[in-house]
């Protein structure tokens, strides 16, 4: 419960602060990390380095565009590392940086808490949205 708590006491001083929305480590972090395609090239690149070519295989609805741009925010945020081997033509590899692995804790906690809860999400929009039950 401190740590729910925890997180309420910091929203509610961050409001009696007028802390500035633009200046928030939390938005400012999560923008990136909160789309669906970097949550999964992150969860991808867990089990170690791969290519292009693979990431866009084992995400097979994301565009090879949507993809790049990933790999250049995640790059530049400094959770994975581009590593270009000189062959020809050059090849290269994304892995997770250190700042990377460092988010692999909380965000299993996320996909596990996802993969639990996905049911009950998914019963509670139908609720919402007036679709009787198959009960």
């Amino acid at each position: 419960m401190s740590d729910v708590s925890g997180l309420a006491g910091k929203f509610d001083s961050w409001q009696r602060m007028s802390f500035d929305p633009a200046r928030c480590p939390v938005r400012d972090v999560l923008d990136h990390l909160g789309d669906k395609w970097t949550t999964l090239i992150v969860i991808a690149l867990a089990g170690g380095p791969r290519r292009f070519g693979e990431l866009n295989r084992s995400i097979p609805d994301i565009s090879k565009r949507m993809l790049t741009q990933c790999l250049r925010n995640l790059e530049r945020d400094g959770l994975i590392t581009r590593h270009v081997f000189p062959t020809s033509p050059p090849s290269v590899e994304y892995r997770l940086a250190d700042l990377g692995r460092s988010l692999l804790a909380p965000l299993q906690a996320l996909v596990e808490w996802a993969e639990a809860s996905h049911q009950s999400v998914r019963d509670a929009r139908l609720r919402f949205d007036g679709v009787p039950s198959n009960t």
